[in-house]
């Protein structure tokens, strides 16, 4: 440095204030490295898991918490799991949870289950935005979880099947699955758990040929379902299925029929109305005609007495005639009052003397 600066042709004066400076930009540069990163520089060194001040430097400028990511890699380091400050800045710059990742390979280290470090970074991006962890998807693979069917959010008690016989059996199932970490990624919920577990009970009391079946043998219900392979391209393994409860409801096929009695008599109803309204405007019209009928009658015997007068004026019949034909007519009048009819009935002879 002096030897360039003599070459320089610099005044000895200006040679040692630049000195001073380089030396003044020097510790200060090792200050501030000191002040940043030393602890936690120390406090890597002294656990085993030495990181250099460049790839301290290196998590700063990409705006990654140095601490966390030093300290998540203490935990790993002394749990035995070989993992570097890339690995795990890599996975935080991706949106994951570095020491929810950790702690979950150290929980699966400690069970004797095989998880590499990448599948424990996509479960735990695959979990991100719900309320569950990659490292509770640990435990449950080693402490199997009971789901209740149906489910307590859905507001449902029991699931309601009706057996052939027409009477409701509500049942109530416990399943215990354990998480396969292997179909994690990629499988379906609970939620397809507990569908797929519904939909067996119901076929299964369905097929019963009586409520009675089922109540004798309620793990009638467990075997069907199980045999069935529920849990296949699911995140979880389904360990058993223990039907909790099982109860009798009403008697769906009993009402039904009593609804389709009450259908048909309202039918037969109907139409038995409809053939009365028929009934009933066939009689007026015979009425009617009936009606007609003896208007007719009227007035064809409205004739007789201007047929009388016209043959009177043309001579055909004399006023003997005439009487013996109003005598004709007294005496059948005389007659039909003997006999009891009581009614006086008009003649051609009544109209003709009026006339």
């Amino acid at each position: 440095m002096n030897s360039i600066l003599a070459q320089a042709s610099l005044p000895p004066g200006m040679i040692n204030t630049v000195l001073y400076g380089v030396g003044a930009v020097v510790l200060l540069v090792f200050g501030i490295l000191v002040i940043n990163f030393g602890m936690i520089y120390i406090r890597a060194l002294f656990s085993g898991a030495k990181a250099t001040i460049t790839e301290l430097v290196a998590l700063r400028l990409r705006s990654v918490p140095v601490g966390m990511v030093v300290d998540a890699r203490i935990t790993a380091v002394k749990s035995g799991l070989p993992l570097t400050i890339d690995d795990l800045s890599t996975h935080f710059l991706a949106g994951g949870n570095v020491q929810m990742v950790v702690l979950a390979l150290i929980a699966a280290k400690k069970a004797g289950i095989n998880l590499p470090f990448d599948r424990a970074c996509a479960i735990d991006l695959a979990t991100k935005g719900t309320q569950k962890t990659v490292l509770e998807a640990v435990k449950t693979s080693v402490n199997p979880k009971v789901i209740d069917c149906p489910a307590p959010t859905t507001g449902k008690i029991t699931i309601d099947a009706v057996a052939k016989d027409g009477i409701v059996i509500k049942a109530r199932a416990r399943v215990t699955v354990r998480t396969n970490l292997d179909r994690f990624v990629g499988g379906a919920t609970e939620e397809t758990i507990v569908a797929r577990v519904g939909e067996g009970i119901v076929t299964t009391i369905g097929s019963s040929t009586t409520y009675k079946d089922v109540l004798e043998n309620p793990d009638r219900i467990s075997k069907t379902v199980l045999a069935k392979a529920l849990d296949s391209n699911t995140a979880f393994e389904i360990l058993s299925i223990d039907i909790a409860d099982v109860d009798v409801g009403e008697n769906v096929g009993a009402k039904l029929q009593a609804e389709q009695a009450e259908a048909n008599k309202l039918i037969a109803q109907a139409q038995a109305e409809v053939r009365r309204a028929a009934a009933v405007a066939t009689e007026q019209e015979m009425i009617a005609r009936v009606s007609e009928m003896r208007a007719r009658v009227v007035e064809a015997e409205a004739q007789i007495p201007m047929a009388i007068a016209r043959a009177f004026d043309k001579g055909h019949i004399g006023i003997m005639d005439y009487y013996r034909i109003k005598n004709v007519q007294a005496d059948t009048m005389m007659r039909e009052s003997i006999g009891g009819d009581g009614v006086e009935k008009s003649s051609p002879g009544s109209h003709a003397g009026k006339a």
